[in-house]
């Protein structure tokens, strides 16, 4: 009986310490394919995280937009079907608009996660979406207009989109419509290349790098300056995960994700310095507006941006509430004159 007694503690002992020791794993999506900068730096985090946290925490990767569709995956993250998604706060606008203070920003996520405008948007995101938002990937890289054919200039030196077939989306609609005036065709990423193959669109908004890795470099042979906007990516955590996760998980993931928010803006500014010099090596021409239509051009970016922010959320509960502190903890005014 005492041999079956001490078995029974040694049996309860063990099964005690394997579940104090198990391992939490959360499965992930990315929003675009492996071939892309983008989501090669995501990958780079998740093996970040699996070696920081090996025996603690440990991120399975389930794919990218041909697992989950790229705009089905923040109400997964939300639902439940995946635990983690990185994707583009533009992907899921129409529920946070605060996401375009990230659009607009000429700050990196370094400076916006000491200055709490981090920490804000993810309050924003928990009270309105129920998920974590871990990070802001990839800052500190903006947007150019890209053209098949050489841009024209009215008098005043302003940017002519007259008959210009420019390709659209959720990020820079706002920007191309309310201040060029331009008849925008929407298209998600994956159907550029065909669709510039197709002739259906000579133009396209993208940012500063993965424009050789997307292959549209064989279509566009123009880059306008001055570049515009900021990505906005970021990592986002269902909720309920978040919160089963255990302290150590949660350091582990918070501490990782802070780091890479530091290691990808230096990265993608150096990948991005290659990439220009590539695409001018292969004839990339760049022209530029100059004085008051630049001025005017970079004005319009961010004021038609937070105009669109600041319309839907007034639709939303809690309002424009944050408005004001989002601007302020995400563009640096003085350093835009």
């Amino acid at each position: 009986m005492k041999m079956n007694i001490l078995g029974g503690i040694l049996a309860g002992s063990t099964l005690i310490a394997s579940v104090a020791q198990a391992e939490d794993t959360l499965s992930a999506v990315h929003a675009f394919p492996e071939t892309l900068i983008y989501t090669k730096s995501f990958l780079s985090f998740v093996d970040k995280v699996n070696a920081a946290g090996e025996g603690v925490v440990r991120i399975d990767v389930r794919g990218g937009p041909e697992a989950i569709g790229m705009f089905q995956q923040p109400d997964a993250v939300r639902d439940g079907i995946v635990d983690m998604v990185y994707t583009p706060g533009s992907f899921y606008a129409g529920v946070l608009p605060e996401k375009d203070a990230l659009v607009a920003s000429n700050l990196t996520a370094v400076e916006t996660r000491e200055n709490g405008g981090i920490a804000l948007i993810d309050q924003v995101h928990q009270e309105k979406m129920g998920v974590k938002y871990l990070g802001w990937f990839d800052s500190g890289v903006c947007y150019n207009l890209w053209t098949r054919n050489e841009p024209t200039f009215d008098a005043n030196g302003n940017l002519e989109v007259e008959g210009l077939k420019l390709r659209g989306n959720a990020v820079y609609n706002a920007f191309f419509t309310n201040y060029l005036g331009a008849q925008v065709i929407d298209l998600p990423t994956g159907e550029v290349y065909s669709a510039l193959q197709r002739g259906v669109v000579d133009a396209t908004g993208w940012t500063q790098i993965g424009l050789i890795d997307l292959k549209w470099n064989e279509f566009l042979n123009y880059r306008i300056e001055p570049c515009f906007f900021s990505t906005d990516l970021g990592v986002i955590i269902n909720l309920d995960k978040w919160n089963s996760l255990s302290d150590e998980s949660k350091k582990v993931l918070q501490d990782v994700a802070i780091q890479h928010e530091k290691d990808s803006v230096a990265a993608l500014r150096a990948k991005r310095d290659e990439d220009f010099a590539a695409l001018e090596a292969a004839g990339m021409k760049v022209v530029s507006l100059e004085g008051e239509a630049k001025a005017n051009y970079l004005a319009a970016a961010r004021e038609k941006t937070w105009e669109r922010m600041k319309s839907v959320m007034a639709e939303q509960p809690g309002g424009t509430g944050n408005y004001d502190k989002l601007i302020e903890l995400f563009y640096d005014l003085d350093a835009a004159k």
